[in-house]
């Protein structure tokens, strides 16, 4: 009896840890269970915001779609633009060109100018130079013709008493010559009256 009473009760021992296993695993399932719920409930979640995202990613799309067509509209006006400028930028090209070779012959021209510039500096300077040596000659000749004028007039002065008394001399001259033609006329005279009377003497 006391065996079977032992047996009992490893019986009911084991009994006891198959129903606590038993427990455990109804624990470890109902656990799961749960989770399963929590993640089917995330699921559902996670679905129904997959679907309101890909409502929003299709709305996205239309809208990129549509900034895509405008985008190739404005690649399409950027490309023609680009073309235009390819174009102003062949013809800007040219005209620099010419531009620079414009530019060239002005800077040969600007420095045969200040070449020139230099000479004709040079002989501003010189003519300057002369221009004042003239200008100090000039001084000394309008100086010199004051004297000059000054012993023109005192020539002419003395010219005019020359003049004046070339003019008395003349007229002493004339009568000294109407007075020596009356003496050679008085001497003739006398010499005939000489001879006259010698040849009166000369016949005695």
């Amino acid at each position: 009896a006391e065996a079977e009473v032992a047996s009992l009760n490893r019986r009911i021992q084991l009994v006891e840890e198959e129903l606590d296993r038993a427990q455990e695993r109804l624990n470890s399932t109902v656990e799961k269970l749960t989770d399963s719920e929590k993640a089917a409930d995330e699921s559902e979640r996670a679905r129904k915001v997959l679907e309101n995202r890909q409502g929003a990613d299709e709305d996205k799309m239309e809208l990129l779609d549509m900034q895509l067509r405008e985008a190739k509209m404005i690649a399409e006006e950027a490309d023609r633009k680009y073309e235009e400028v390819a174009r102003k930028l062949v013809i800007t090209e040219g005209d620099l060109e010419r531009a620079e070779e414009r530019a060239d012959l002005a800077e040969t021209k600007a420095r045969e100018l200040e070449d020139e510039l230099k000479t004709t500096t040079g002989q501003l300077k010189s003519m300057e130079a002369q221009a004042t040596k003239a200008s100090e000659k000039e001084e000394a000749y309008e100086e010199q013709v004051r004297d000059l004028s000054a012993k023109l007039k005192e020539a002419e002065t003395r010219a005019e008493f020359a003049e004046r008394t070339v003019a008395k001399l003349e007229k002493n001259v004339d009568d000294l010559e109407d007075e020596l033609y009356a003496e050679k006329l008085k001497f003739k005279g006398i010499s005939e009256e000489l001879d006259h009377t010698l040849n009166d003497l000369s016949t005695f």
